[in-house]
């Protein structure tokens, strides 16, 4: 299974960062390129993006370039620092890359960084393979929700 396919059957089911106006940019094996605009309603009292909103969209690339296998792989931990504020408008760039991956346990670093290549964020996450596949037939989708869909 390709690393697009599984991100394909992953973004269809993404409600969470499609809803966030998440668009998936690139994919390969261990890599994941994510962006977003910042809007008004991420903006918090200091004028600035929540950073909530930056680490959601770090944590999306995570899962993306940690779920390139096919197998159903999750965060285990995560650690962002923040470096500078994103505004209102700016289109930030979360790009992950897969360190290491031993057994069912992977490291993976994310930089976020604003649309003039300004890096705004670093981030780690750890993750952990729980079994099973991502990509399905629609008969082990349906079983695996436990009904119909």
């Amino acid at each position: 299974m390709s690393a697009a396919a599984v991100a394909a059957a992953m973004w269809a089911e993404d409600h969470a960062s499609r809803g966030l106006g998440m668009s998936l940019d690139h994919v390969d094996e261990g890599r994941a390129v994510l962006s977003m605009r910042v809007t008004e309603a991420m903006v918090n009292g200091h004028g600035i993006c929540h950073g909530g909103f930056i680490f959601a969209l770090a944590d999306s690339a995570f899962a993306f370039a940690c779920n390139w296998t096919d197998e159903r792989t999750v965060a285990a931990h995560c650690a962002i620092t923040y470096l500078r504020p994103a505004r209102l408008g700016m289109r930030l760039v979360a790009e992950a890359v897969e360190q290491t991956r031993v057994g069912r346990s992977g490291v993976t670093d994310v930089t976020v960084r604003d649309q003039n290549g300004e890096l705004i964020a670093l981030f780690r996450g750890h993750s952990r393979t729980i079994g099973g596949r991502i990509t399905k037939s629609d008969d082990n989708r349906m079983t695996a929700r436990g009904g119909n869909g």
